[in-house]
């Protein structure tokens, strides 16, 4: 939990994610935006956890906020870090994807089209 913690101290208030909202299992993280619309991340340690093929894509307003997550993934301690690069999903898709360190897979997008 510590390792996790950690990373996603350092990875998830650039993404809008700047409350918090902690207990003694779970580690909450939340936008400052008016219920409904406020969004929460949680973790909690499971034992039992594998990680597997889902990915969770953040957007970002301009492909600078994908290049400024990018710069922050090595020191928060991301793995299989890919990009940031142009994808060819759609028009102006860019992204950088990533693992925690748990291996739960990741994803920081821009897209206009």
């Amino acid at each position: 939990m510590s390792e996790a913690l950690r990373f996603y101290e350092a990875l998830l208030p650039p993404l809008g994610f700047t409350e918090r909202y902690h207990g003694p299992d779970w580690k909450v993280f939340a936008t400052r935006d008016e219920l409904p619309a406020a969004a929460y991340f949680a973790i909690v340690e499971s034992t039992d956890h594998v990680p597997n093929e889902n990915r969770i894509a953040f957007w970002a307003s301009d492909a600078e906020g994908v290049d400024r997550i990018a710069s922050i993934l090595e020191q928060a301690g991301a793995r299989d870090v890919s990009g940031p690069k142009e994808m060819p999903y759609g028009p102006d898709y860019y992204a950088v994807y990533f693992s925690d360190p748990c291996g739960n897979r990741f994803e920081v997008y821009h897209r206009l089209g």
